[in-house]
C-alpha cells in the first residue's frame, strides 16, 4: 500500500517520459488525447509511472459542458471569427486556450488503489512548486472563479491563476493533466473566452453554470515571476523537478499494444467531436494520415 503523502508517489518511481514530439502520429489536435488514454492503459495494465508532454498551436479545447450552452452556434462563431480551431475534450472542465505559449502536460499513474482527488492534485502541485521554487514565489491552490475553467486547484501567485488542473481515470490508471500559462497574452486568451460565453449565453439563464470571465485575474508565468520564460525551459524545469524529487526518467516507446489502443481511442474522439460538434465540426483537425 502507497502511503498518500504526494511525494511517495515520485520519489523512487522510474517514470517513462513521452513527448508529443517524437510521437509517431501525425495529428496535432486530438491525438494528444487519444494517447493519453493509451498511455494510462498501459501505466495500469503495467504498473508503470510516465510522464506526457504534449504542444498545441492555435486552439480551443473545450469541455462537454459547453456544447450546453443555448447559443452554441454563436459561441463557436467567435472562436471560428478569431481563427481558433475547435475540439471538445474527453476529460472534464470547460473551454481553455491552448497555444505555442501554453505548456500542456500529463502525470500518469498506475492505480494499485484509487488515488483521492485531492491527493493527485497535490502530486501536481508538489511537481510544479518545486519547478518553480528558484524563483520564491509562493504557489497557491484554490478556485479563482471569474477564470475561464475554474476549478478548486487553480494555480495562481499573488491572486493571478496561470494553471488549470483536470483528472481522468481510466482502466486503473490516472492522468492527471495541467495546462500552464508561460508566455504570451494571457489577458487576450482569457477575453475570447469570455466573449464565448457571452455569446453562448446571449444573457439566458440556464441550470449549469458557465464562469463570468473576469481577463484581469489570469497571467502568464512570465509576468508573475518577472523572468524570460519559454515553454522548453519551464518542461525542463519540470523534468528537473521530477528528478530532485527523487524519481528516475527514462524514454518511454510506443508499444504495439500503445499504438492499438491509441487507435481505438483516437476513433472514440472521432466520434465524440462529431456528435459534439455536428456540422461545426472542421473534419481537417481529425485526419490522421498512417502511422
Amino acid at each position: 500500500m502507497t502511503s498518500l503523502e504526494p511525494a511517495n508517489y515520485i520519489t523512487d518511481q522510474s517514470f517513462l517520459y513521452y513527448d508529443a514530439e517524437t510521437m509517431p502520429f501525425k495529428n496535432k489536435f486530438i491525438s494528444h488525447f487519444a494517447l493519453s488514454d493509451a498511455l494510462m492503459a498501459s501505466a495500469g495494465r503495467h504498473q508503470q509511472p510516465m510522464i506526457h508532454f504534449w504542444p498545441t498551436s492555435n486552439l480551443v479545447i473545450l469541455g462537454m459542458m459547453d456544447t450546453k450552452l443555448p447559443y452554441f452556434s454563436e459561441a463557436l462563431a467567435v472562436l471560428k471569427a478569431a481563427g481558433k480551431n475547435t475540439i471538445v475534450r474527453n476529460s472534464g472542465g470547460l473551454a481553455v486556450v491552448g497555444d505555442e505559449g501554453v505548456l500542456n502536460f500529463s502525470i500518469i499513474l498506475p492505480e494499485r488503489e484509487r488515488i483521492p482527488i485531492d491527493v493527485g492534485y497535490a502530486i501536481m502541485l508538489l511537481l510544479v512548486d518545486r519547478a518553480l521554487k528558484q524563483y520564491g514565489k509562493t504557489i497557491e491552490a484554490y478556485e479563482i472563479e471569474d477564470s475561464y475553467c475554474p476549478g478548486d486547484f487553480d494555480l495562481s501567485i499573488d491572486g493571478k491563476k496561470f494553471a488549470g488542473i483536470a483528472q481522468r481515470r481510466l482502466k486503473n490508471g490516472i492522468a492527471i493533466m495541467i495546462y500552464i500559462s508561460v508566455t504570451g497574452n494571457q489577458q487576450e486568451r482569457a477575453e475570447l473566452i469570455r466573449e464565448f460565453y457571452q455569446a453562448g449565453l446571449n444573457n439566458e439563464t440556464v441550470k449549469w453554470h458557465y464562469p463570468k470571465i473576469n481577463p484581469s485575474v489570469m497571467a502568464t508565468l512570465e509576468d508573475l515571476l518577472e523572468v524570460h520564460m519559454t515553454v522548453d525551459e519551464l518542461k525542463e524545469l519540470i523534468l528537473n523537478s521530477l528528478r530532485d524529487l527523487g524519481a528516475s526518467l527514462s524514454k518511454g516507446t510506443y508499444t504495439e499494444e500503445i499504438i492499438e489502443d491509441y487507435q481505438s481511442a483516437f476513433q472514440k474522439m472521432i466520434r465524440r467531436n462529431e456528435q459534439m460538434l455536428g456540422d461545426h465540426l472542421d473534419r481537417r483537425l481529425l485526419d490522421e494520415p498512417n502511422v
